[in-house]
């Protein structure tokens, strides 16, 4: 758990994880509903910045949270909160589809308190114990080196390609 959360009553530290998590995911949606939909249709940008932004939000992330909306429904939104990486792909593509809001929030609601119940009990203890274990060995070491690795190797290939 954060440093600076430990002293806090669980009550507490469950409602700040809540909050937190509730606020990110309408964050998201907004992003997707208002910014990402009035980006794309308003802007036609040819180069720098704004070009690889334009693309960022018409590419395969928001894509793939579009289309899992589409596919699943609304658990999507709910189910996404139990995953890694998939979040704000689903939260944007909820929003680039224009869900209305009560029935995203609706949505959201079990995800965000299943997100609180798992970090302010369990999460943080299972990551910082993965971490501590991967890091205390070589072979922990190498691994997240590589992986690092991997990371940097796909992203420089990424835009180069492009």
């Amino acid at each position: 758990m954060p440093e600076f959360l430990t002293g806090w009553p669980f009550w507490l530290v469950f409602a700040f994880l809540f909050s937190g998590a509730m606020l990110r995911g309408q964050g998201v949606y907004w992003l997707g509903r208002l910014v990402t939909v009035q980006a794309l249709r308003h802007t036609h940008p040819t180069g720098g910045w704004r070009l690889r932004a334009h693309r960022t939000l018409s590419g395969q992330g928001a894509q793939r949270g579009v289309e899992l909306v589409r596919r699943w429904g609304l658990v999507a939104v709910p189910v996404a909160y139990l995953t890694v990486g998939l979040q704000s792909m689903v939260m944007a593509g909820a929003g680039i589809l224009h869900v209305p809001w009560p029935r995203f929030t609706l949505a959201q609601l079990p995800g965000a308190l299943a997100w609180a119940t798992i970090y302010s009990t369990v999460g943080f203890a299972v990551w910082n114990a993965a971490l501590a274990a991967a890091a205390g060995s070589p072979v922990g070491i190498a691994v997240l080196a590589v992986l690092a690795a991997a990371v940097v190797a796909v992203v420089i290939l990424r835009r180069r390609h492009r």
